[in-house]
C-alpha cells in the first residue's frame, strides 16, 4: 500500500509538472520575437525599418512597399528637384492661379494649418531663405560663408508665408512671388503617417520606422512597448529614454543635425522666419504625438520659439508632450512627458513645466 500510494502521488506530481511545462512553453511561444531590420536611403538619411513577427515572404513584400513609398515622397516633396514640389515652386514664382499636383494638396493644407497655429514660427514658405543659407543642398557647405545681411533683410521684407496661398480643390492661387515651398520641417512626419497607415492595411501589426532619429511606431516589440532614446545634443549617446506606444511619433529638432561653423560659431539649419538667422535659444526640442506630421512641425516651431515662448506655441498647436533643452543645457519638460521619461545621465538641470 505505501508503495502504491507513493506511485499515485508521483504520477500526480509528474502530470502537474508536465502541465506547467506545457503552459510555460505556450507562453514562450506567444512571446517569441522575430525581428527584422532594414536600412533604406531616403530624405537625405538612412531610414531604419524594424518589423516584428512577419513571415519572410510578407516581410519582403512590406519592405519593398515601404521603400517604394519613401522614394516617392522624397521625390514628390523635394523643393529643388523636378518633382511635384519643384514644379509648384516654379509656378509660385509667377503668382496667379494654377493646378497643383494632387499629392501635394493635403500636405500644403496641413502645413498652412500648423503655420497659423505656430504664429508663423513653422513656415514652409521660406525656401528662398533656406537656399540663401546653403541648406537647399543635401550636403550643405562645411565652412559657410554666411549670407550677406542685406540679402537676408531683403527676403524678410517680402514676407513669404503660406497665408498668401489659397487652395480650392487642386487649384492654388498665390499672391506673393517670394513664396518658395520647403517641407523639410514636416515632410518626414507626413510621409510616416501615410506609410504606417498603408502597411497596417497590408496586415502589419508591429513596426518602427526611424528616419534619422525621428520615428513613428505601431504595435509593440514582442511583449513590450518600443524603447526610444533621445539624443544628447552636446554629448555622446542618449540623454533620455521612453517607451513609445501604438501609433505614437517621437520627433526631435536639434542644432546638431545640419550646421557649419564660421569663426567658431555654429550656424545650423533651423532658421527663425522672423530674423532670417538660425534660432539661437535652444539645442533641441522633442515632441510626442500620434500625428507624426504635427510632431515634426511642432518640434521645429518650439525650437524657434525657445524657452520664453515655447509653452504658448505648444498650447496653440495642441501639444501636451514636449521637452526643450535650451542653449545652456537647461531642460524644460511638460508634465505629461515627464511622467514617462527616464533621464540617462546624472546631474541634469531638469525643470517640469505646465502648459498654460
Amino acid at each position: 500500500m505505501p508503495i502504491n500510494r507513493f506511485s499515485n502521488i508521483a504520477v500526480a506530481i509528474l502530470v502537474s509538472l508536465l502541465s506547467v511545462s506545457l503552459l510555460l512553453a505556450g507562453c514562450q511561444q506567444k512571446s517569441t520575437l522575430i525581428e527584422s531590420k532594414d536600412s533604406i536611403l531616403a530624405f537625405g538619411t538612412f531610414v531604419e525599418v524594424t518589423l516584428v513577427n512577419l513571415k519572410p515572404a510578407d516581410h519582403e513584400r512590406v519592405i519593398q512597399e515601404i521603400e517604394k513609398e519613401l522614394q516617392f515622397y522624397h521625390y514628390a516633396f523635394h523643393p529643388w528637384k523636378s518633382g511635384p514640389t519643384g514644379r509648384t515652386n516654379q509656378l509660385l514664382a509667377a503668382t496667379g492661379e494654377f493646378t497643383a499636383n494632387p499629392s501635394l494638396i493635403p500636405l500644403i493644407k496641413k502645413s498652412k494649418k500648423y503655420s497659423i497655429q505656430s504664429k508663423g514660427l513653422f513656415n514652409p514658405a521660406i525656401g528662398q531663405l533656406i537656399k540663401l543659407w546653403g541648406y537647399h543642398d543635401e550636403m550643405p557647405p562645411e565652412e559657410g560663408p554666411i549670407p550677406d545681411d542685406a540679402d537676408i533683410q531683403a527676403l524678410l521684407e517680402k514676407k513669404p508665408s503660406l497665408e498668401s496661398i489659397t487652395i480650392k480643390g487642386v487649384r492654388l492661387r498665390n499672391s506673393n512671388p517670394a513664396n518658395k515651398l520647403d517641407f523639410g520641417g514636416i515632410a518626414k512626419g507626413y510621409a510616416l503617417d501615410l506609410i504606417l497607415e498603408h502597411i497596417q492595411q497590408m496586415g502589419v501589426k508591429n513596426a518602427n520606422i526611424n528616419t534619422g532619429g525621428d520615428l513613428k511606431v505601431i504595435g509593440q516589440r514582442g511583449d513590450k512597448p518600443w524603447r526610444i532614446g533621445i539624443r544628447d545634443p552636446r554629448g555622446e549617446g542618449v540623454i533620455a529614454s521612453l517607451e513609445a506606444f501604438h501609433n505614437e511619433a517621437v520627433f526631435t529638432s536639434g542644432d546638431y543635425e545640419r550646421f557649419y561653423k564660421v569663426e567658431g560659431k555654429r550656424y545650423h539649419h533651423i532658421l527663425d522666419p522672423r530674423t532670417g538667422y538660425p534660432a539661437r535659444n535652444a539645442q533641441s526640442v522633442t515632441v510626442i504625438h500620434t500625428d507624426a506630421a504635427l510632431a515634426d512641425a511642432a518640434a521645429t516651431a518650439l525650437f524657434v520659439a525657445g524657452p520664453d515662448e515655447w509653452l504658448a506655441i505648444a498650447k496653440s498647436m495642441h501639444i501636451q508632450q514636449a521637452m526643450l533643452i535650451d542653449r545652456d543645457g537647461k531642460i524644460y519638460i511638460t508634465e505629461a512627458m515627464a511622467k514617462r521619461v527616464k533621464f540617462e545621465k546624472p546631474k541634469l538641470d531638469v525643470n517640469i513645466v505646465t502648459i498654460p
